[in-house]
């Protein structure tokens, strides 16, 4: 037979088999039941937002703000105080920002003190306002993650128990 002259058809493919379904990532801290809230770039709040979950703005927000986590998109704006257990900015925030874990990246514009428990900054970046490093930012315990109990077991060494 020629290689073009086959006059069958070539068996149709198999149908795609089917992924497993995709897992949402897990968030930050605590959240139960929704993942994240998201404030769209279009979106203005006038008011203080509270939330018990993790939080993506790319809105503005003209009011105090506390939630479990923060990431806060380039062209946002926040007018008003953060209180957060991570904190990702990377707009304009005016007022202070306290969090456990703040992220300060290139495009933010903060005006304001930022408390911190640990801190990175990236270059470019512009804070007018002071820096204070605390050993534990005060969250309110229903934005804070549930506990959970650990046993830990530890071998003890005898080259170290003089």
């Amino acid at each position: 037979m020629s290689m073009f002259g086959s006059r069958h058809a070539p068996p149709p493919p198999p149908p795609p088999t089917r992924a497993a379904a995709l897992v949402p990532p897990a968030p930050a801290t605590g959240a139960r039941h929704t993942p994240f809230s998201l404030i769209g770039g279009d979106v203005v709040v006038t008011g203080n937002v509270s939330a018990t979950v993790d939080i993506h703005i790319d809105g503005r927000i003209d009011g105090d703000l506390e939630c479990a986590a923060l990431v806060q998109g380039a062209e946002s704006v926040i007018c008003g105080n953060i209180v957060a257990k991570s904190a990702r900015i990377a707009g304009q925030v005016e007022g202070s920002i306290n969090a456990d874990n703040l992220v300060i990246e290139r495009s933010a514009r903060i005006f304001g003190d930022c408390r911190y428990g640990t801190l990175a900054v990236e270059n470019g970046a512009q804070v007018e306002g002071r820096f204070s490093a605390q050993s534990t930012i005060v969250v309110p315990p229903e934005l804070a993650a549930p506990e959970e109990d650990y046993v830990a077991e530890i071998e003890e060494d005898e080259r170290y128990l003089d």
